[in-house]
């Protein structure tokens, strides 16, 4: 099956390019030419890698990654930038990019770098669930979306993807400082209270009776677990 490839950029010649030179190596092609459009493809359809202009119109790419890591899209990106400063680099590396390259690029360069992301991508697995369900509540992993007894829950970003980490590791008791790490990752606050708090806010949203959790457990002196 044809791999398919979200190309996020505004130039038009590199966007021809691109697209051609990717069509042509047996790649499906999707185009997005602002940070909001390609914000809003990479949440709603499923993708086997992005490429991502840092200077795009309406998001900038930095701002475009960090969103979809937040919302639990895990999609490999490549970073393209005309800058060449070392601190774009890491800063794309924290947000969760896969691997950076500067214009002007060799294509041969690209595409070899495409092909070694996509070998080191565990595939899919063809039966595992887009959507998980717990008590009265379902959670979209494809659409980013949570509903309780078919009405949807208004979760911010961090609250789903806290969500989102507590359920996959599931049975698992996690710490704060993990949370925190995993969760908030390079622009965490300095302090555990704001995992509390956040759990706070998931109980008041998805538990039955908030005051006594039935999914979403309190292990004393360890931190939390996730059972549904």
């Amino acid at each position: 099956m044809s791999k398919k490839i979200l190309l996020v950029e505004d130039e038009p010649g590199l966007v021809l390019t691109l697209g051609d030179c990717l069509a042509d190596e047996g790649y499906t092609v999707t185009v997005a030419q602002d940070g909001e459009t390609g914000l809003h493809k990479a949440k709603e359809e499923a993708f086997d890698l992005l490429i991502l202009d840092v200077m795009l119109p309406r998001k900038n790419g930095f701002d475009v990654l960090r969103d979809l890591r937040q919302f639990g899209v895990k999609t490999p990106a490549i970073m393209l930038t005309a800058r060449g400063q070392v601190i774009d680099k890491i800063l794309g590396l924290k947000l969760g990019a896969d691997d950076y390259l500067t214009k002007p690029f060799d294509m041969g360069e690209l595409l070899a770098r495409i092909e070694a992301i996509l070998r080191r991508t565990p595939q899919p697995d063809q039966t595992s669930a887009e959507v998980y369900t717990f008590g009265d509540v379902r959670v979209d992993y494809r659409r980013a979306e949570v509903t309780r007894n078919g009405q949807p829950v208004e979760l911010a970003a961090r609250e789903y993807h806290l969500l989102r980490y507590l359920i996959e590791h599931r049975e698992a008791t996690i710490s704060r400082d993990e949370l925190l790490n995993e969760v908030w990752g390079y622009d965490a606050m300095p302090t555990t209270r704001t995992v509390d708090v956040h759990v706070g806010l998931l109980r008041q949203k998805l538990e039955p009776n908030p005051r006594h959790p039935q999914f979403i457990l309190t292990i004393h002196g360890l931190g939390y677990k996730f059972v549904g």
